[in-house]
């Protein structure tokens, strides 16, 4: 005797009109030989640390940047302007390493947290000072 209970379950198929079975389909591997080997999987695991790594390393490439502008205004003779530049590298590097977690922070962390804050407070609050109070000699 045939029960309800034994009948495959069936279920409608969204948009359509048709009835079809819920049973999974066999799942078709791909042949052998396209498979990745374990040197190309070891060599595209390694290029996704390497991309890592330099998507890590942002903030700090940027505050490197703001710095080479700085010694570009100090070597043209702007040696008041690249002063202000360089403290504002500080105070951003500061700011990045306060916002930033842990994990994104890269070079930009060398101590705890509220080292290198204080400590890239501190500098950029001297180098700051001394561009605004040191008299320009004629300088712009």
């Amino acid at each position: 005797m045939s029960r309800p209970d034994d009948e495959e379950p069936a279920a409608k198929v969204a948009g359509a009109g048709e009835w079809a079975t819920t049973r999974a389909q066999p799942r078709v591997l791909p042949p052998i030989e396209e498979l990745p080997t374990n040197e190309e999987r070891a060599r595209s695991l390694r290029k996704a640390r390497v991309r890592r790594w330099y998507l890590m390393q942002l903030p700090y490439f940027f505050v490197l940047g703001v710095v080479a502008l700085a010694v570009v205004l100090v070597l043209v003779d702007r040696w008041r302007r690249g002063a202000f530049v360089f403290g504002g590298a500080l105070a951003l590097g500061a700011v990045l390493r306060a916002v930033l977690p842990t994990s994104r922070a890269g070079l930009l962390q060398v101590r705890g947290r509220v080292f290198d804050v204080s400590a890239l407070t501190a500098l950029a609050t001297v180098v700051l000072w001394m561009a605004f109070t040191i008299d320009p000699l004629g300088t712009r």
